[in-house]
Order: structure tokens, then C-alpha cells, then sequence
């Protein structure tokens, strides 16, 4: 069930007439679960039960570390969490890649074998669920917060509808204290959510599926290699997409939440006018940055440990961030690119007088065209389907195809497309 069908909207109509009835406000909790529980039942009945799984045993698992004093058992309830959650991510998204790789590998020592067909279905939001309940049981292990005493309210945390699918990643302390206590928006909060809710569907309905993705398509999809311009108006035009399809679905998520009177943190700001990579995710999705910062980055040692290690706690986060996005190897070079990107975002500001260039505004704005067009490169990982696609949109780019063909054939396009280009720099 999407944000943008006629579907959702009934079904969105229905949960907030029901949720402002005089009932009590358990009664208004229960009805959210099981609207929850319908929304995620309208991809596929079968994948409730994974949610079922990942509540169950978080909640068990937390629960019990906070009556454990001893190191030994509450590392062993924070695997049984662990091996959980990331069990089910693994079999589901990478199983066919890891067997794959496995079937690879024997080759190499020339060892022939055929692994059985995986027909795998990924469960929709599995990633953004995932790593919303690890940082429950993580955080109460470092006992950073108490487990939570209502399974109720644990229960809808994990399974918020507006959020469920594809974020913000909403940490415990951000969303279960807001369960407690009877929540309805005002009236000027509901006006603001419906408007929220209105200019994300624009984005992503029109803007992204509509305006962007057209040339994006024709572009990554094109029958031979293309025109050097063709080229860099479709990676133009898909950093577009992907900005709009992302921050208008967050920008939903977030207002329907306000219409029911809860409060989602913004997922992105700005992203675009960034001055350098370091800046650049801290406005790009902000939930799942913050995530691998406080979860993974930070654990590996973050900047504490010499500049060496540093640069290798920025690569291994950012590769496992890339992963998180896809089953495929063209995810991991594109977290690979990032990583050598704030690695040597990193260097420079060692040996520049960093303090005298940001004072310069011409500096701060090549600046900020630079971090736009190379964060623009590393899309083409994302929109081209294959190592082939990828390569060939590579060259096109740089012009090194004999007779290339054109794809975008109008000027209506192009000129569309190089302003909602030049906005994203600003908005």
C-alpha cells in the first residue's frame, strides 16, 4: 500500500476518523497496531510474522538484559537479538548475493557447483525496521535507557505504519514516550501534517515518478551508448529522482504521523547545498547516517584511535552502508566511493587552511557545486541496472563512445530538468 494510491488514502481516511473518536486511549493504540499490521499486510500477509519475530524476541531480550547483571548473559541476550534481526535480513536481502559469492569463490579454487535457486522474496521495509529495534535492545545493553514496560507500546514502535517502510529510523527515545500519553493534533498541527503529507506526495508523484524519472529512464535505459550532454542530463535528472522519491516519501511519513499527533524528526535537509561529504550526510538521510554513526562507527573506535584507524572506521561504515541499500556489489562500490570520499575530505582539511577557504565565498560555492556533482556520480551505482550499464553511462559521460545516440529529445525536458537541477542546490 503506497503513499500515493487511492487505496492509501481511504484506508488513511478510516485511521484518523477512528483515532479521533471518544474512545480510550488504549483502545486508540490498539487500533493503530492493527492498522499498522493491515498496512504491512497489504504487500504481503506472510512477512507479519517477521515483524512478530523481531518484536517478541527484542522485547524478551531486553527485558531479561535489564534484570542481568552479569557481562557474560547479557552479551549472549544481545546475540539471540542480534542473530534475530540480522538473521532474517541476511536470508531475505543478500541470500542470493552471499550464494553467489559462494558459488564464485569455489570456482576459484576450480570447484564446480550449482547452488540451489533461492526464490527469495524481500520483504517490504525490512531494513528500516531492523535497524529501528536493534538500536532498542543496543541501547538498553549499553544501558543508555531502560527497557520499556507496555509490550503495547513497544509493539506499535516497531511497527508505526508511517514510518514503517521506509523511515525516518526513529530511535525508542524519539517515538515510545509519545505512546504513553493520549496524543491528537491541533488543528493547525493537522493543517501543517495534511500540507507535509500534500507537498511530499507532489515530490514524489510528480516530480520523481513524473518529470525525473521519464528522462532518467530513457537515459540509463538507452538501447546504445548516448551523447556526453544526454549523459549528464540523466545523471542530473536521477539525483533529482532519488532526492524527491526519498525526502517526498519521508516528508509523507512525517505528516501523517502530525495528523495523528505524533512527531517524526526530518530526514533531510537541504542535502544538495552541502559543503563537502562530512556535511553532505548530515543532511542525506539523516535517521540511517546517525544510525551508522552512533551503532557502528563510533563502536569501531570512530576518531578515537590515530588517524589510520580513523580512515578505516569511515571506510568499513561506509561500505556497510552501501550494502544496507541493495543486494548487490554495485552498492557496496558506491559506499566504497563515499568512504574514499570523506577519507579524503579528511586529508585535505589536514593540509588546507580550511578556515581561510570557508571565509571565501567563491571557495564555499565551487564548494558546494563539487560535493553536488560527485555525490551526482555515484547515483549512476544506483541507476544503472548492471556492471555494464554502469560503465557504459561512465564513458558516455566522458564522451568516448563512436556515434552515440540521443535520447532526450526535446527541449521542454531539458530545460525542466536543468531547473529542478538548480533548485536541489537550495532546497
Amino acid at each position: 500500500m503506497l503513499f500515493n494510491s487511492t487505496v492509501f488514502i481511504g484506508f488513511f481516511a478510516v485511521v484518523v476518523g477512528l483515532h479521533y473518536l471518544p474512545l480510550a486511549w488504549r483502545i486508540k493504540k490498539l487500533h493503530l497496531l492493527l492498522a499498522s499490521y493491515l498496512f504491512y499486510a497489504a504487500w504481503n500477509p506472510f512477512f507479519i510474522s517477521l515483524l512478530w519475530v523481531s518484536t517478541v524476541v527484542d522485547w524478551l531480550a531486553a527485558g531479561a538484559m535489564a534484570r542481568e547483571e552479569r557481562p557474560g548473559r547479557r552479551r549472549v541476550l544481545l546475540g539471540l537479538s542480534l542473530t534475530a534481526n540480522l538473521g532474517m535480513l541476511g536470508y531475505f536481502k543478500y541470500g542470493s548475493l552471499l550464494t553467489g559469492a559462494f558459488v564464485t569463490i569455489l570456482q576459484q579454487f576450480g570447484i564446480t557447483y550449482t547452488a540451489p535457486t533461492l526464490d527469495i522474496i524481500l520483504p517490504v521495509g525490512i531494513s528500516f525496521y531492523t535497524f529501528q529495534t536493534l538500536s532498542y535492545t543496543i541501547d538498553v545493553y549499553l544501558k543508555r535507557s531502560d527497557p520499556e514496560r507496555s509490550f503495547l507500546d513497544f509493539a506499535l514502535f516497531v511497527t508505526f505504519f508511517p514510518q514503517l517502510v521506509a523511515g525516518p529510523i526513529v530511535r525508542p527515545y524519539q517515538l515510545i514516550p509519545q505512546f504513553r500519553e493520549p496524543r491528537t493534533a491541533t488543528g493547525s498541527q493537522f493543517a501543517w501534517g495534511l500540507f507535509l503529507f500534500t507537498w511530499g506526495l507532489f515530490q514524489k508523484s510528480v516530480l520523481a515518478d513524473g518529470i525525473l524519472s521519464m528522462v532518467a529512464n530513457d537515459t540509463f535505459n538507452a538501447p546504445a551508448a548516448i551523447a556526453a550532454l544526454d549523459a549528464w542530463v540523466g545523471v542530473l535528472a536521477f539525483s533529482g529522482q532519488i532526492f524527491f522519491d526519498f525526502a517526498g516519501y519521508s516528508l509523507c511519513a512525517i505528516g501523517i504521523a502530525l495528523c495523528l499527533g505524533f512527531s517524526i524528526p526530518n530526514n533531510f535537509k537541504s542535502p544538495y547545498a552541502a559543503v563537502g561529504f562530512s556535511n553532505f550526510w548530515q543532511r542525506w538521510d539523516i535517521s540511517l547516517s546517525g544510525w551508522l554513526r552512533d551503532y557502528l562507527y563510533i563502536p569501531l573506535g570512530g576518531n578515537r584511535k590515530g588517524r589510520r584507524r580513523t580512515y578505516i572506521n569511515l571506510m568499513l561504515t561506509m561500505l556497510l552502508g552501501g550494502l544496507w541499500h541493495g543486494a548487490d556489489w554495485r552498492f557496496l562500490v558506491w559506499g566504497g566511493v563515499h568512504g574514499l570520499y570523506l577519507v579524503v575530505e579528511r586529508l585535505l582539511g589536514k593540509t588546507l587552511p580550511t578556515s581561510t577557504l570557508w571565509a571565501n565565498p567563491l571557495f564555499t560555492g565551487l564548494a558546494r557545486l563539487a560535493t553536488f556533482l560527485c555525490v551526482s556520480l555515484t547515483w549512476v551505482f544506483f541507476a544503472a541496472q548492471s556492471w555494464y550499464k554502469c560503465q557504459r553511462m561512465f564513458l558516455s559521460l566522458l564522451g568516448l563512445h563512436n556515434a552515440p545516440i540521443l535520447v532526450v529529445s526535446t527541449c521542454y525536458i531539458m530545460l525542466t530538468l536543468l531547473l529542478v537541477a538548480g533548485t536541489l542546490m537550495v532546497a
